[in-house]
C-alpha cells in the first residue's frame, strides 16, 4: 500500500514559498483581470453619469439638473472618469496608449479612481446635506456613486510589487505569516500606490517636444484659471481633490517626469512659454476680480523666488526675509508722491523701483555682515530678530517716539497709481478687444518683474557663484577646505535675495495703496509673510525656479478660497501641509539632487541636473 504525502502536510519554508505566497495580488480578494475590468468600466460609467441629472433642483450650486451637459462638479468627475478609463485601457496594454503610462499604469489607475470616487461622493454628500437628504438625488447621482465605488474597488484589486523581506531577520517566513499584522496592512496600502520607475523615453522630434511644452503650458493655464475663478466653495473643494489626485496619478504614470525632462532640455523655450501663458491669464477672465488674486500671487511668488536663493541655493535659514520686502515697499512709497510721505517727492517708477532694490540690498549687507558667521538655528534666530526690529522701528518712526518718517501705525497711505509712458495703471484699457482692469494692469507689470527675477535666479544658479552656494549648502566645512570664501559667498546670496525682495516690494506698495508695519510680521494673517514665504519654498521645491512659483500660488490661493471654513481654516490648511510634506518631502517640483536625498532607492543619473532645472 502506497502512502501519499500531501503538500498541505509539509510546512512551507522561506526557501520554498508557495506560489500563492509569492503571486502578486491587490488589497482585496478579487482577481486582477476582474478588478481591471471593473475599474475601467466604472470610469466609463462615471463619464456617462455626468451627462445625467444629479439633483432635481437648481438650489445646489452649479445647476446639476441638466441632461446632456455636465456642469459644476460634474465637469470634475468627468475629468476624473476620463483619466480612470484611459489608465485602465493603458493597463490592458491597448495599442497607442503606451505613451500615457510610461511608468506604472496600475498605480496611476488606483490614484485616478480614488480621486474620482472622492470628488463624486463629496458631491453626493454635499447635495444630501444642503438639500435635506438622499431623496434630492436624481438617477445620475446614484449612478455616479455606484460607478465610482466600483472603479475604486476594481483598482484596489490590481496587483502591486510587495516590499522585499528584511534580510536581517532570519525568522522572516514571508508575507503570508504577517498578513494579519496591522502594520503590514498599512505597508500594503502604501505599496499599492507606489509606481515603478518610468521607462526610458522614446526620442521625439524637436518640434514634437516643443509641442509637448506648449500643451503642458496650455493645460497649466487652464487649471490655474479654473481654480482661481471657481465661483463657489463646493466647486473649489472638488477642484482641489481632482487636481491633487490627478497630478499624483500623472506622476505615478511617469508623464510628469517625462515632461520635466523635456522642459529641462528646452529651458529657454519653457521660460518663454510660461511667460506667454501667464500674460494670457488676464484675457481669460471676464472681470478684474480674479486678476486681483493673480497679482498678489505673483508678488508672493516673486519674493519666494528671491528667498529661494538664500534658502534653496545657499542653505541659509532666514526667518525675517519679509522685512526686505517691507524695506522696498516703504522706500518706493516715500518717493511715490503720496500726500502722507514726509519727503514730498514724486519719482518715476523705474527710479523708485531701483531705489527700493538698492536700499533693500544695502540692508541685506548691513544685517548679513555681522550675522552670517552664524549657522543653523542661531542664524534663524538672528534673522527672526531682524524682522521684528524692522517692524518695530517703522512703527515708532511716527514723529512722537522717533523721527517722522513712516507715520507709525498709520503707514504711508494714498499711494498713487503708476503712470508709465502715459499708461495709467489705475484705469481700464482695451487690449485685443478685452477690457483690462487695474489689477490686470499690475499683473502684467509684475510678470515683467517676475521674468527679471527668474533670469537673475537662473543665471546666478548656473554661474560659478551659484555652484559655490550649492557647495556651501551641501557641506560648508568641505567647501571652505576647497578654497571657497564662505562668508563672502553667503553675503552675496543674502544681498541678492534682499535686492529681489525690495524690487517686488516697490510694486506691492502701489498695488495695495497703503504700506503699514503689520503687513511685515513673521506670521501675518495674509501672505506674504516670513512663515508663508519659507513654506512656499519648501513646499514647492528648494533650489528650483518653478517650485517656489507653484508653492506660493498654492499657499496664497488655498487660504483665499477657504474663507468659508472660518476658525477651521488654519486647521485644514495645516493638515494639508502635513500630508504634502509626509508624502512628498522633497517638494512638488524638486531638483534631482534633493529628490535623491529623500528617495535613496531612486536611480541616480549619470550627470545631475543644474540647480535651476
Amino acid at each position: 500500500m502506497t502512502t501519499q504525502t500531501t503538500t498541505s502536510e509539509t510546512p512551507e519554508t522561506p526557501e520554498t514559498p508557495s506560489a500563492h505566497a509569492t503571486a502578486p495580488s491587490g488589497l482585496i480578494g478579487l482577481p486582477a483581470p476582474l478588478g481591471r475590468a471593473l475599474a475601467t468600466g466604472g470610469g466609463a460609467l462615471a463619464i456617462v453619469s455626468t451627462f445625467l441629472s444629479w439633483t432635481w433642483t437648481a438650489d445646489f450650486p452649479g445647476d446639476l439638473t441638466v441632461y446632456g451637459y455636465p456642469g459644476g462638479l460634474q465637469v470634475l468627475v468627468l475629468i476624473g472618469g476620463i483619466l480612470t478609463t484611459l489608465f485602465g485601457l493603458a493597463s490592458y496594454g491597448v495599442k497607442g496608449l503606451g505613451w500615457l503610462a510610461p511608468g506604472s499604469a496600475d498605480a496611476a489607475l488606483k490614484l485616478a479612481a480614488l480621486g474620482t470616487f472622492a470628488t463624486a461622493w463629496y458631491t453626493v454628500i454635499a447635495i444630501s446635506d444642503e438639500l435635506g437628504g438622499l431623496v434630492n438625488l436624481e438617477p445620475g447621482g446614484f449612478v455616479v456613486a455606484v460607478a465610482t465605488l466600483a472603479a475604486l474597488l476594481g483598482a484596489l484589486a490590481l496587483p502591486f510589487e510587495r516590499p522585499e523581506p528584511d534580510l536581517a531577520d532570519p525568522d522572516d517566513r514571508g508575507w503570508e505569516l504577517l498578513r494579519h499584522n496591522s502594520r503590514q496592512k498599512w505597508n500594503i496600502f502604501k505599496a499599492a500606490f507606489v509606481a515603478k520607475a518610468p521607462a526610458p523615453a522614446r526620442a521625439l522630434p524637436a518640434y514634437a517636444e516643443i509641442l509637448v511644452i506648449v500643451a503642458a503650458m496650455a493645460v497649466g493655464l487652464w487649471v490655474f484659471s479654473y481654480g482661481v475663478s471657481t465661483p463657489y466653495d463646493e466647486l473649489f473643494i472638488g477642484f482641489l481633490i481632482t487636481a491633487g489626485f490627478g497630478f499624483a496619478a500623472l506622476s505615478k504614470a511617469g508623464l510628469v517626469a517625462r515632461v520635466s525632462a523635456i522642459t529641462a532640455k528646452y529651458r529657454t523655450v519653457t521660460m518663454i512659454g510660461a511667460f506667454v501663458a501667464a500674460v494670457a491669464f488676464p484675457f481669460t477672465q471676464s472681470n478684474d476680480q480674479y486678476a486681483t488674486i493673480g497679482v498678489y500671487i505673483l508678488i508672493f511668488a516673486t519674493v519666494a523666488l528671491g528667498l529661494n536663493i538664500v534658502v534653496g541655493l545657499a542653505g541659509l535659514l532666514d526667518l525675517g526675509y519679509v522685512a526686505f520686502l517691507g524695506v522696498g515697499a516703504y522706500t518706493a512709497a516715500l518717493v511715490s508722491g503720496s500726500p502722507s510721505s514726509p519727503l514730498h517727492v514724486n519719482w518715476p517708477f523705474w527710479a523708485s523701483a531701483l531705489l527700493g532694490a538698492v536700499v533693500a540690498m544695502i540692508f541685506g549687507v548691513i544685517i548679513g555682515a555681522p550675522t552670517l558667521r552664524l549657522r543653523g538655528d542661531y542664524l534663524a534666530i538672528v534673522t527672526l530678530g531682524f524682522g521684528e526690529i524692522f517692524r518695530i522701528t517703522v512703527l515708532n518712526m511716527d514723529g512722537t517716539s522717533g523721527p517722522d518718517v513712516t507715520n507709525g501705525s498709520n503707514g504711508i497711505s494714498s499711494i498713487p497709481n503708476l503712470n508709465i509712458a502715459g499708461f495709467d495703471f489705475g484705469q481700464e484699457h482695451q487690449i485685443l478687444g478685452t477690457t483690462i482692469g487695474r489689477f490686470a494692469n499690475y499683473l502684467l507689470l509684475m510678470l515683467i518683474i517676475t521674468l527679471i527675477v527668474v533670469v537673475v535666479f537662473r543665471r546666478s544658479s548656473d554661474s560659478r557663484i551659484g555652484r559655490a552656494w550649492i557647495a556651501i549648502r551641501e557641506d560648508e566645512t568641505a567647501a571652505l577646505a576647497m578654497g571657497i570664501n564662505g562668508f563672502r559667498v553667503k553675503l552675496i546670496a543674502f544681498a541678492l535675495g534682499a535686492c529681489l525682495a525690495g524690487l517686488s516690494g516697490s510694486v506691492q506698495g502701489h498695488v495695495t495703496y497703503t504700506v503699514t508695519p503689520e503687513q511685515y510680521q513673521f506670521a501675518y494673517a495674509v501672505p506674504p509673510n516670513s512663515a508663508f514665504l519659507l513654506a512656499a519654498v519648501v513646499l514647492g521645491g528648494m533650489g528650483t525656479i518653478a517650485g517656489p512659483l507653484v508653492g506660493a500660488s498654492l499657499l496664497y490661493l488655498i487660504p483665499a478660497k477657504l474663507q468659508f471654513l472660518g476658525d477651521y481654516q488654519l486647521f485644514a490648511f495645516g493638515v494639508t501641509l502635513i500630508l504634502l510634506m509626509r508624502f512628498r518631502p522633497e517638494g512638488l517640483i524638486p531638483n534631482r539632487r534633493r529628490q535623491l536625498e529623500f528617495h535613496e532607492d531612486a536611480e541616480a543619473p549619470a550627470v545631475l541636473t543644474k540647480a535651476g532645472a
